[in-house]
């Protein structure tokens, strides 16, 4: 258990992505009902729109959102990777933090100090350090470049984190579970076993709550970068919490469940349903190995499925599959009505936490 502000988590857990303060197509009443145990921000999104100052005024993220559950904000690491490390005319990468250069936008500093400011300002329950994310394929120098600066931001997110602590001791801090926010760093170093121990081992040194495993998962292929993504698991102590930052294939969900990670987030089970791509176990959840084809996609927008009366899974508990069979779903997904998005969103949420129920069932009795 992973005990917070807002609640605790049962390990592990699949969080989904609300970058912008929402999970597309779908409110907090549908996410609690297929059993979301919290969710994954993102403080670089947020910042620019609606505005911390207007999420502020909102009551902070949890009351904006109407999210009572535990919140993952990240920091902006990852968009140092995808868009500036992509194309240098969006921003650059110094020793003071991040420079974005948005189109048609003022020009943003989002310093260390700066992200975890504003994480727990917004009420995030699990803060994230910021990070030089890299891809594997980087060369040497960008990966050793990257753990330095990683190593760097980390010990300046931590004074910032201690500091809001020491001016928050009157208690407001700690949600109405009683339990204080947490801090997590990143470990960088792409492939590099080296680089990689050299992140962990700095990063341990400092003292964090958890941490996240740092740069792109996948390589060329879109495979799950075994080796490194367990040996990095291997850096950190069991008792401190791992997560597994991106990672949201079930395949590779239950790999990394099996080395020891805790938490899981991807927009790929919800990007996968809004395109017609449903996850369906092809047995029963509760009675799963993760063996062999234990699961697949059914994909919605296929001629097979017009007349099928069947629902989209005979193991699932979900909206969709209760209500509406096949044959409509496909109806309404080739007439692009928005209730399909919101149907096939939450049946793949609800394959997703009853895969993390099943593993967590497990994994106890290991």
């Amino acid at each position: 258990m992973l005990h917070l502000p807002h609640g605790s988590l049962a390990l592990p857990a699949f969080l989904p992505d609300a970058t912008r303060g929402v999970v597309r197509a779908v409110d907090s009443a549908d996410l609690e009902a297929v059993n979301v145990a919290g969710l994954v921000m993102s403080i670089f999104h947020l910042m620019q729109h609606p505005g911390a100052t207007t999420v502020k005024a909102l009551g902070g993220l949890h009351a904006m959102a109407g999210w009572q559950r535990p919140i993952v904000t990240d920091s902006g690491g990852f968009q140092a990777y995808s868009l500036i490390r992509q194309n240098s005319r969006f921003g650059s990468l110094t020793d003071r933090g991040l420079v974005f250069r948005p189109e048609g936008k003022d020009k943003l500093l989002l310093t260390p100090e700066k992200s975890i400011q504003l994480q727990l300002s917004l009420g995030a329950d699990v803060a994230i350090c910021l990070d030089d994310c890299t891809h594997p394929a980087d060369d040497e120098a960008t990966q050793r470049e990257s753990v330095r600066r990683t190593i760097a931001w980390a010990r300046r997110c931590k004074s910032a984190f201690v500091q809001w602590g020491k001016q928050r001791m009157d208690g407001q801090s700690a949600g109405s579970s009683g339990h204080a926010a947490r801090l997590f760093a990143v470990i960088q170093g792409g492939a590099s076993r080296a680089l990689r121990r050299e992140c962990a081992e700095a990063l341990l040194e400092i003292g964090f709550d958890g941490f996240g495993y740092g740069g792109w998962p996948v390589d060329e292929r879109g495979e799950l970068l075994s080796e490194i993504v367990a040996y990095t698991r291997e850096l950190v102590p069991r008792a401190l919490p791992m997560h597994a930052l991106g990672i949201g294939h079930p395949d590779s969900v239950v790999a990394c469940a099996r080395m020891g990670y805790d938490l899981f987030d991807c927009s790929l089970p919800t990007r996968d349903a809004r395109r017609g791509r449903l996850m369906i176990f092809n047995e029963p959840p509760s009675q799963t190995h993760f063996t062999g084809s234990w699961w697949s996609y059914l994909y919605i927008g296929d001629d097979k499925h017009i007349k099928s009366v069947a629902p989209i899974s005979e193991y699932c508990d979900c909206p969709a599959c209760q209500r509406y069979s096949r044959g409509y779903l496909h109806h309404l997904f080739k007439v692009k009505d928005a209730a399909y998005l919101r149907l096939a969103t939450l049946h793949n949420l609800r394959f997703m936490s009853q895969l993390m129920a099943r593993l967590r069932q497990l994994l106890s009795n290991a």
